[in-house]
């Protein structure tokens, strides 16, 4: 099924998604995509029905056939100072922000969305298995994040961030059990069940 190429012909949409909003560790990461509106790849669709390979070949699909695109992130100091749902918000203004085409109007993936921008925008629950665009958006911006945090999976071995990327995982949390935390986890989450086993 191809997903629908805009909610308004004849004005130019963006769609934008974050991913990592679940995550105990590492950024939350945004993506804004503007796909010309006769643009149709059946195969886009939300990024968490695709397998990875399929996610990877559709992530230069996606920016080669792209009018604009852009990738942002909001760090986890950010998260752990503003709170994770504002930084998903910064996150997804900052990549309205760095797209090359300003868009007449914005499709959000979810129920909410507070930003400065002067743009008007709908708010879509599930958009990204809707909106190409978001999906796109979407594809975009878990390639990226997945990608880093496999190069943390590297950097701090033991919590197996290159298959759970971060997420809640039995393995991640004994990771933290037996390692403790480092430097890009979460201070404001709830790492343990029982915080009182982590010293910070």
């Amino acid at each position: 099924m191809t997903l629908l190429p805009f909610l308004e012909s004849d004005r130019v949409e963006a769609g934008c998604d974050e991913v990592g909003r679940g995550c105990l560790c590492g950024p939350v990461v945004a993506a804004a995509v503007i796909l010309p509106p006769d643009y149709a790849n059946e195969l886009i669709n939300d990024s968490k029905k695709l397998t990875k390979s399929n996610r990877q070949a559709l992530v230069e699909e996606i920016k080669a056939n792209a009018i604009a695109w852009a990738i942002a992130e909001a760090s986890v100091e950010e998260i752990d100072q503003i709170n994770i749902l504002k930084a998903s918000f910064l996150a997804m203004t900052r990549s309205i922000q760095s797209l090359v085409v300003c868009p007449d109007h914005l499709l959000i993936d979810g129920n909410r969305f507070v930003s400065e921008l002067k743009i008007p925008y709908d708010c879509i629950i599930k958009g990204d298995g809707k909106f190409a665009s978001i999906a796109a958006a979407s594809i975009l911006a878990k390639e990226y994040r997945d990608e880093l945090m496999a190069k943390y999976d590297q950097k701090y071995p033991g919590y197996g961030w290159s298959t759970n990327v971060g997420y809640p995982t039995q393995a991640h949390r004994k990771g933290i059990e037996q390692l403790g935390v480092t430097p890009i986890h979460r201070k404001s989450f709830r790492l343990l069940p029982d915080q009182l086993e982590i010293s910070f």
